[in-house]
């Protein structure tokens, strides 16, 4: 008996056909042809019997529709075979033996591959599993790896922020916007022509992953070193943190060099960030608080005079809110970058400053036209307002720094001001066993106002009005 995709042929089938005059080609016992039919011959030793692949052969696969399906085997590359259903188009499978298991895999269709093609990638497969390899394994991480060879930077970076995005504090998520952003947005003031500037990272993001090289880091840090270099040093910082990130993710493992970021070119294009000293001076005391409770906007002469007085980060104050203000036990609460929240005491000049500003939101520091909600740009008006009186060159981080300076003059703890100002203890005992109370930083903060407000002349005038007052 014959099995064929047309039916089976018996005996007597088989004598009408070869008496019809039809060519027949018998490629062993097993295996007849007749025109494009082809018939195999059912026995134990024929179930797998294989033939030479050829156009018409593959062509003229059909399987019949009391089956589920039918195969064709190929002789010449072990392995190969065609399959195909009552209802489906045929295609190329692989067939093999791995660890006593029958490994079975799609090739594709005959459309698509030629008989060379399909040959030549059934070796291939079979090749993996003389290595002990299983070829649909191989196939989904050669997928992966093409798949993560095509990733962007962009899609890259816009993962890696959305992933870390839970564990940072607000300024390094604005950070982070603002180095990949593409500008081009309205912003009347800090721009040119009315709106940003692409952030230094933008022109990486839209190579691919694999395709970068230290040479194309090389050449951008080159640029932003000369056209911006402290911007683009935090650029440059941030993107060797997310290389690294790359590096330990599954899906982008080995893609790229983590260290590409780090070669010495890269490095020398930004050179070394220099420490900034900006700092008042006692003597420069009394001529700043002039300059400060000169300006016209109160809201921002009160930012200045408790960003010194407090010795406060500018974002800190800036986001303080009316709820972060306790009246009754005098403290205030403040969104601490390091320890998360820390509360610092309310001093009574401070305090004065703080109630004498309109509530026009949730803010303290607050401005009916920011779309924030909070005082725009304070250091503009601060650096105009002291350099009517001589001083230049100091920032808001400056007066943080004052802040710290001035305590020297008292001989106070460092762990008081550290914690005041929120710094790590850099200390055991101060990490472990120093933890001061509210109503101890009090006194030592109360000290601190005092003593700068002395050395700016402000209570001996509080003072005198104080007594005019009175005798009006």
């Amino acid at each position: 008996m014959y099995f064929g995709v047309f039916g089976c042929v018996d005996r007597l089938t088989l004598y009408q056909l070869l008496s019809s005059g039809q060519a027949v080609e018998c490629v062993d016992l097993n295996v007849l042809v007749f025109g494009q039919r082809s018939y195999i011959r059912l026995t134990s030793e024929s179930v797998m019997a294989k033939i030479p692949f050829t156009v018409k052969r593959v062509a003229s696969l059909q399987c019949p529709e009391n089956k589920a399906q039918a195969f064709l085997w190929d002789s010449v590359a072990p392995g190969l075979g065609l399959r195909t259903t009552p209802k489906g188009q045929p295609g190329f499978i692989f067939q093999g033996q791995l660890r006593g298991k029958t490994v079975r895999i799609a090739i594709g269709s005959p459309k698509v591959w030629s008989i060379p093609e399909a040959q030549k990638q059934a070796r291939e497969l079979q090749r993996l599993i003389d290595q002990g390899v299983d070829p649909r394994l191989h196939r989904v991480e050669q997928e992966r790896e093409n798949v993560a060879l095509a990733l962007t930077v962009a899609e890259a970076w816009h993962r890696y922020v959305e992933e870390r995005t839970p564990h940072w504090g607000e300024r390094t998520r604005y950070d982070h916007r603002r180095i990949a952003s593409a500008g081009g947005e309205r912003q009347a003031r800090g721009t040119k022509n009315g709106r940003t500037q692409p952030g230094p990272l933008f022109e990486l993001l839209k190579y691919r992953l694999s395709e970068l090289t230290p040479e194309i880091v090389e050449a951008w840090a080159k640029h932003h070193g000369e056209a911006r270099p402290t911007y683009g040093r935090l650029a440059w910082r941030y993107f060797k943190v997310f290389l690294g990130w790359c590096e330990r993710e599954p899906d982008y493992e080995g893609v790229t060099d983590p260290k590409l970021a780090k070669s010495r070119k890269a490095r020398d294009a930004f050179g070394k960030p220099r420490a900034k000293a900006d700092t008042l001076d006692r003597n420069q005391l009394k001529a700043w608080f002039e300059a400060v409770r000169a300006i016209p906007n109160p809201v921002i002469g009160a930012y200045l005079q408790a960003l010194l007085l407090t010795g406060g980060r500018a974002n800190e104050l800036l986001r303080l809110t009316w709820d972060d203000i306790d009246l009754q036990w005098k403290r205030v609460a403040l969104r601490d970058k390091v320890e998360g929240d820390r509360v610092i005491p309310l001093t009574p000049y401070l305090e004065s400053l703080l109630l004498a500003l309109p509530r026009r939101n949730a803010f303290v520091f607050s401005s009916p036209d920011s779309k924030t909600g909070t005082i725009w740009s304070p250091n503009e008006a601060h650096s105009a307002a002291i350099g009517k009186h001589g001083i230049q060159g100091l920032t808001l981080h400056g007066l943080r720094r004052s802040f710290a300076t001035v305590t020297e003059w008292m001989e106070l703890p460092v762990g008081v001001v550290a914690q005041i100002m929120g710094h790590k203890p850099s200390a055991t005992a101060e990490k472990h066993y120093r933890q001061r109370s509210v109503d101890l930083l009090r006194r030592h903060h109360e000290n601190i106002e005092k003593w700068i407000l002395e050395e700016a002349d402000i209570l001996k005038r509080n003072i005198a009005q104080a007594a005019t007052s009175d005798q009006k």
